[in-house]
């Protein structure tokens, strides 16, 4: 049975185009925090010098999946080909509920804001975030701060253990991730490397195909 999930995004949003949004690595860490086995896979499935288009599926340990695509230009965004792959995965997210409400049109962002999580204020994020925890107290610093849960560390153990990967590899992987050790993540850290270890998994996976 799926725990609940102690993520708030209400706690995690900014201002775009005078709505609420729930920029794309919110959404991840809300996932990992319900589902932190679940598998994100992504397809580069054109390149061009005037667009870059993925397609990304998400996959939940229950059987529940979904897929997005997404696009973008260089006169968009100078980084497009990394925005395309985010808005398939903002897309796959908000389609399994992640942050559906919180994310206009599904990211389409056609008026002004061409929301891929690029042009946020972050200042202003900031600022919303610092009311929210002082209103709250101390007492309600959001969880993704808290310690790893047993789940996290179990499948990065799993993730690990199946690669054949060294400690000391593991190590490493862990301090690029989040600039920290394995025994002082938290939850935002262990989603982190997880999903850095399953990029490695699958750049692995591709090098074995070629």
């Amino acid at each position: 049975m799926e725990s609940l999930s102690t993520f708030e995004p209400s706690r995690h949003l900014t201002r775009v185009n005078n709505a609420d949004y729930l920029e794309v690595k919110w959404r991840l860490v809300w996932l990992r925090d319900l589902h932190p086995d679940a598998h994100i896979d992504t397809d580069m499935v054109s390149l061009t010098d005037r667009v870059a288009v993925f397609r990304a599926r998400v996959s939940l340990p229950d059987g529940g999946s979904a897929t997005g695509w997404g696009s973008e230009s260089p006169s968009d965004f100078r980084d497009y080909i990394e925005k395309a792959e985010t808005k398939a995965i903002g897309r796959a997210l908000a389609a399994l509920g992640f942050g559906t409400q919180f994310c206009p049109d599904f990211d389409f962002g056609a008026d002004a804001g061409r929301v891929v999580d690029a042009p946020i204020d972050l200042a202003s994020t900031r600022g919303r975030q610092e009311v929210a925890r002082r209103q709250a107290g101390e007492a309600a610093v959001a969880r993704i701060d808290d310690e790893a849960t047993p789940r996290q560390r179990k499948f990065i153990e799993a993730i690990a253990r199946e690669a054949k990967m060294d400690p000391a590899v593991l190590s490493a992987e862990a301090d690029a991730a989040f600039g920290g050790t394995l025994d002082r993540m938290s939850r935002r850290d262990a989603s982190a490397l997880i999903e850095r270890l399953q990029a490695r998994d699958r750049a692995t996976r591709s090098d074995l195909a070629s």
